[in-house]
């Protein structure tokens, strides 16, 4: 759970970031957050979920 919910947090600021410098327009945005809630009611979700989980526990396992 907390991974997710920081995941998100930095898609937010990733996302204010860029609609303030202009790198990213509000319709794109729109779009990102439609694509996403289609993909979460579809059967690729738990697979993305997967792979975002597995991604996150290698890079949790890195050593600097």
């Amino acid at each position: 759970m907390a991974i997710s919910i920081s995941v998100v947090l930095l898609l937010v600021i990733l996302t204010v970031v860029f609609l303030r410098n202009g790198a990213l327009k509000m319709s794109h945005a729109v779009v990102c957050v439609l694509l996403g809630f289609y993909l979460a009611s579809t059967s690729m979700a738990p697979t993305i979920h997967n792979g975002l989980t597995a991604t996150a526990d290698i890079v949790s396992g890195l050593r600097p």
